[in-house]
């Protein structure tokens, strides 16, 4: 498989082989790349449906200007534990963090999301983001008083009585649980409406189906979310010498 980046020839090849549906790993076969590569092009470039050759073609170039203005000669990335490539990392960081604001996170909220999920310890210091983000203190502040706010981020405070900010299984439980209530208090709102506006009228009519709707998808996201959260926290008894 040929290496160094893509072409612009290349790129208008993923973009009409994703106007024509065509999954990564297909387009990859059509282009002699790793399903990766494209797989990395598309996410860090709009998605499949917002994927423009020309706007990620000249995203790149200007990234790569960026580079290497900023990068000092003979700099390296430090190394990764685990003996982990740190270039697949730093790159899978964007897939990720892209992903999470096409879900519609703000881009610095789902930075802050993306590197802690990415670390081993499923925790970070505002002092650590900050460096690792490069970013300002007040930035990071900011990103975490919102996942705060969405009970996607929880805080504790560790030996040296600093706060650090923690991703784990419970603050994904929590998280659902915050989204059903928001949902469930959507449904609340639209019923008011159906009496202000008349059951009998297409507004009203209109309201009252998207409480129905939105109703049932609150209760199964409750209820799927406290089921996941009690299976998936149960440890396996020990087998004794009967069941073993």
């Amino acid at each position: 498989m040929p290496g160094g980046r893509l072409t612009q020839p290349e790129r208008q090849q993923i973009a009409l082989g994703l106007a024509d549906g065509l999954a990564y790993a297909e387009i990859a076969r059509r282009l002699e790349r790793p399903t990766s590569t494209i797989t990395r092009e598309v996410m860090r470039n709009g998605g499949p449906t917002g994927y423009r050759a020309d706007l990620a073609h000249r995203a790149t170039e200007r990234r790569a200007h960026r580079s290497r203005q900023t990068t000092p000669r003979g700099t390296q990335t430090p190394p990764q534990a685990h003996g982990r490539d740190a270039e697949a990392v730093r790159e899978y960081e964007e897939i990720f963090t892209t992903v999470l604001m096409q879900s519609g996170m703000p881009k610095m909220m789902a930075r802050v999301m993306a590197c802690v999920c990415l670390t081993d310890t499923g925790s970070l210091t505002a002092a650590e983001l900050v460096q690792q983000l490069q970013v300002s203190p007040a930035s990071v502040s900011k990103a975490i008083a919102f996942l705060e706010s969405q009970d996607m981020i929880r805080r504790e405070r560790d030996e040296n009585r600093r706060d650090r900010y923690v991703v784990d299984a419970d603050v994904w439980y929590q998280s659902m649980m915050a989204s059903a209530r928001a949902t469930a208090h959507i449904v609340e709102i639209a019923r008011q409406g159906v009496g202000v506006l008349g059951s009998d009228t297409p507004a009203g009519t209109r309201l009252e189906n998207i409480a129905r709707f939105l109703d049932y998808v609150s209760e199964s996201t409750a209820r799927a979310a406290a089921q996941a959260r009690e299976i998936l926290h149960t440890k396996a008894e020990p087998a004794t010498d009967s069941t073993a």
